[in-house]
């Protein structure tokens, strides 16, 4: 299986290509938009690269991360990422995907063992995990590969439960 991990952003938009079996980084980076073009515009390219993206890793399945928004943080800013998640969802539904939506305590709970893991300890799991010698950078696409992982952590519990209650 090959999975598409998306860290939504209306500027940075991190992604990952996973495959299982074992479980192993295909490609991971950013697709990045000007913060000086408007909100609409950004959110235009972003499609058109996600959907270019799309087309050249020909991912079986995608998984994105669910906004969050603190109520510290500006609700704007929950919104524009909520637009960008969206954005992720025409994507995955115009190359009939199957898409999957993570909050980032699922996600968390799935790479670290704890829903309240730090982006750091998450970052440092992610690395541990996939065997890798430095944490992926930039943060958005660690986050990219954190979602995929937790896509496919979640997959294989399904299978084992399904594979269960068959049995």
């Amino acid at each position: 299986m090959r999975v598409l991990g998306i860290d939504p952003g209306t500027v940075r938009m991190g992604y990952a290509l996973l495959l299982d079996e074992p479980i192993a980084i295909e490609e991971y980076g950013v697709l990045s938009q000007p913060r000086s073009l408007s909100l609409p515009m950004r959110l235009h390219r972003l499609h058109q690269d996600l959907m270019v993206l799309v087309d050249r890793l020909s991912p079986d399945e995608m998984a994105l991360e669910e906004p969050f928004v603190s109520q510290d943080k500006n609700r704007r800013t929950g919104i524009a990422v909520g637009q960008a998640q969206a954005v992720g969802l025409i994507v995955a539904a115009s190359a009939d995907l199957l898409i999957r939506t993570y909050a980032p305590s699922t996600v968390k709970q799935a790479v670290t063992g704890y829903g309240g893991g730090s982006k750091s300890q998450v970052q440092e799991m992610v690395r541990l995990q996939l065997g890798l010698e430095e944490i992926p950078q930039p943060d958005d696409a660690a986050d990219a590969i954190a979602v995929a992982l937790c896509h496919l952590r979640t997959q294989e519990t399904e299978r084992l439960l399904s594979s269960r209650e068959i049995g």
